[in-house]
């Protein structure tokens, strides 16, 4: 149970606590081991009088005969019963702060670097932050939750998203990437108008229910929108067509192994088909971005040019996050990624106080 518990700390508390528990786990090794000779018992069962001593237990049906074991019985008494009450403080503390931080909305530190800033509520969302978090991005969510619903990682800041004051707080211009969601298609609508004032260049993914909505997402510069319901349904008609279509598709979007990535193709490149590059790249190249427009190179055989994006799979660590190489720009955008997740179908592609 101890060391479950241990798994829901955060690093530094999670190291703390097993020092404690570790020191604790030696002595009782040891004291068993000298208490069991001193009193001419097996080893066995001077550990089990250790155990009970140092929980406090004290069952009684062991006990020192000679001053040698009272001798021994108070040094294990004295030194782990406290290391183990400490490391119980230490846990419990921790966890008490962090309920406490997450009810008065100052959980996570706002990131002082690039991170990704989320807004609204959706069901899709908390997905979102988990793959986010295994990705390693710094994540900012602005939604009316409960806190206690929302990863440890993630910075919240509580409050509506469509009003200006509360999406202020989340300093949309510094985000390296946000995406807009929300109970309804009309949040959505709101939220990107006062993102777009705050934050004109910073490139937006917008979820929305209905198409309908889209001509007015694409006029405010809304890269790309996406929506859940279609995604699931082509995901699952594709699996129909073929058995392991949808398994193919969860472990693109799904596997830890590797990550999806953007590399935007540098001005010393000369124009190629997808078809050479596919062949010159050891990563796969799933497609490229030409013009707002995704291609798969299947039904024909693009060129690709200066200043495409191709969307690529590669190893987990082959490249860092925002490495610059041969005149290009590599990115990686994480598992899943929002570019990666666009097709020809789409259209287009903490809190300081």
């Amino acid at each position: 149970m101890p060391f479950f518990l241990i798994r829901l700390l955060d690093i530094r508390t999670r190291w703390h606590a097993l020092i404690l528990i570790s020191a604790a786990a030696v002595l009782i090794v040891v004291g068993g081991v000298v208490f069991a000779a001193t009193q001419h018992l097996p080893v066995t069962t001077g550990w089990y009088w250790a155990i009970t001593t140092a929980t406090t237990v004290g069952y009684g049906d062991v006990t020192p005969k000679n001053a040698s074991g009272r001798f021994v019985a108070s040094v294990v008494m004295l030194t782990t019963i406290p290391l183990l009450a400490g490391a119980f403080a230490v846990m419990t503390g921790s966890a008490v702060v962090r309920g406490v931080r997450k009810l008065l909305d100052v959980g996570a530190r706002f990131p002082e670097g690039s991170y990704v800033l989320v807004l609204g509520a959706h069901p899709a969302i908390p997905v979102v932050l988990k793959e986010l978090g295994s990705a390693g991005d710094a994540v900012i969510l602005v939604a009316d939750v409960d806190p206690s619903s929302v990863p440890h990682h993630v910075h919240l800041i509580k409050g509506d998203p469509t009003s200006e004051e509360v999406l202020a707080r989340g300093h949309p211009e510094r985000a390296s990437r946000i995406l807009i969601a929300g109970e309804n298609d009309g949040d959505v609508l709101v939220s990107a108008v006062l993102v777009r004032q705050e934050a004109p260049d910073v490139p937006i993914t917008a979820l929305v229910g209905s198409s309908r909505l889209v001509p007015a997402l694409k006029d405010l510069g809304v890269l790309q929108v996406l929506s859940p319901d279609d995604l699931t349904g082509h995901t699952v008609a594709k699996g129909l067509e073929a058995p392991h279509a949808g398994e193919l598709l969860m472990q693109l979007v799904r596997g830890q192994e590797h990550r999806l990535v953007e590399h935007r193709v540098g001005a010393d490149e000369p124009p190629r088909l997808l078809s050479a590059v596919r062949a010159e790249r050891r990563e796969l190249v799933l497609g490229v971005v030409s013009d707002a427009y995704v291609s798969l190179g299947v039904a024909d055989d693009p060129e690709v040019r200066p200043g495409d994006l191709l969307l690529l799979v590669e190893p987990n660590g082959h490249h860092a996050r925002g490495h610059h190489h041969g005149g290009a720009e590599h990115v990686a955008t994480g598992a899943p990624s929002t570019h990666a997740a666009a097709g020809p179908e789409d259209v287009g592609r903490r809190d300081d106080r």
